[in-house]
């Protein structure tokens, strides 16, 4: 390998591995953010450089019959004060993905510049990989398509800590084209970096304070967000023009690493959410006692997500009263779950810490997370939930 790639090599490291916020303390073992495995993500000390290039990178195709439509929404809260900020109503950024017609809308952008941007400065990136990279990837949706007429179960996508809900775009666009609809929301001031409107771009108040409030804050306050979210969609007065498509009484919520673990203070809070998934969070809020009233959860794992992997998984299994599984895949990640592997993986970088490839990540987190909101949300069998399978070596179903 040369001294280019190595530099380059290094530099995905620094994008894929979660390491302490701001190295600021340590706070308790079960709401620290490297805890929950939603922290921050950042260079190492000695910051690596690497040719730019302007290498053209495209997201894996969905794999459902529609094309995917998208909008993006913004939502006001009137009556929270944001807990970040301490001021002003909370505000949410959503992108919105349905499925709709082929050859109708307009190709969409990934990431404005400055959120490119900032993303890349927080990970000490800035110099190995150009702000164009991650503008221009490419993906399947269409803003202004038009939707395929219908009645759609609706999935919540909540991204980890500090990154921008693009980030969980090839697993959004491929539900989409499978008869979903998706609303992938951005936290106000829980990004390094969102553009909201009037140009403004928001950036994480959230990671110096979580440092004192616990993760379960974060967790806690993205419930509430997403009942607002609900409220706003499924309400008498719907925000979003295609509302219609919406079927209200089949939601679920998925999300990455702390997005993941606020499915279960979601569905402890708000009945409307049927089923849940975390994506190698660690559960900053716990199962309640009472369990979830039977409802179905995945916990869906990097490899060391297995029993005694994470103190609040073991925790917090035995208290899933509904449907479960606890499901890892070998050779992954904390953010084998996202975009990353698949974008580090075009641009030639190798991560030894996940080997699983990256179009392989995505190909197996769409998987298994499709078949479980297709079997709980349309009560569709897929066996590929009851264990093993011989075209899927990599993953390992769990029976603590």
């Amino acid at each position: 390998m040369t001294r280019r790639r190595t530099a380059a090599a290094a530099a995905l490291l620094a994008l894929l591995l979660p390491i302490p916020l701001a190295a600021a303390g340590t706070a308790a073992a079960a709401d620290s953010p490297a805890a929950a495995g939603d922290s921050r993500t950042a260079a190492e000390s000695s910051r690596p450089t690497a040719e730019r290039s302007r290498t053209a990178v495209e997201l894996p195709r969905p794999t459902g019959r529609f094309a995917v439509g998208r909008e993006d929404l913004h939502l006001v809260d009137h009556t929270r004060t944001d807990p970040w900020a301490g001021s002003g109503p909370r505000e949410l950024m959503a992108t919105m993905r349905y499925p709709a017609r082929r050859d109708t809308g307009g190709a969409a952008r990934y990431l404005t510049r400055e959120e490119a941007r900032l993303l890349l400065a927080d990970r000490g990136l800035e110099q190995a990989v150009p702000v164009e990279t991650l503008t221009g990837t490419a993906s399947a949706s269409r803003t202004g398509a038009r939707p395929v007429a219908g009645r759609y179960p609706l999935v919540v996508l909540s991204p980890g800590f500090t990154v921008h809900r693009a980030t969980l775009t090839a697993l959004a666009e491929d539900l989409a084209s499978r008869g979903y609809v998706v609303a992938a929301v951005d936290h106000a001031y829980e990004s390094v970096g969102t553009a909201f409107p009037g140009g403004r771009v928001l950036t994480c108040l959230a990671c110096d304070k979580a440092q004192q409030t616990g993760m379960q804050a974060v967790s806690g306050n993205r419930a509430r967000d997403v009942s607002f979210l609900l409220d706003r969609l499924t309400g008498p007065h719907p925000v979003w023009r295609h509302a219609g498509l919406i079927d209200r009484g089949r939601i679920a919520m998925a999300g990455h690493s702390i997005g993941g673990a606020s499915a279960i203070a979601a569905m402890a809070d708000d009945p409307r959410v049927r089923a849940g998934v975390n994506m190698d969070g660690g559960n900053a809020t716990p199962v309640p006692a009472t369990g979830l009233g039977g409802r179905p959860f995945l916990l869906l794992g990097a490899q060391g997500r297995g029993p005694g992997g994470n103190v609040s998984w073991d925790r917090d299994w035995p208290l899933l009263d509904g449907w479960k599984r606890w499901i890892t895949f070998d050779g992954s990640g904390h953010f084998t779950f996202s975009d990353f592997p698949s974008i580090g993986q075009q641009l030639g970088l190798d991560d030894p810490e996940a080997p699983l490839p990256g179009d392989r990540s995505v190909e197996l987190t769409r998987r298994y997370v499709g078949a479980f909101l297709d079997r709980h949300l349309r009560g569709e069998s897929r066996p590929v939930l009851d264990g093993p399978s011989a075209d899927a070596p990599e993953v390992r179903f769990h029976t603590p």
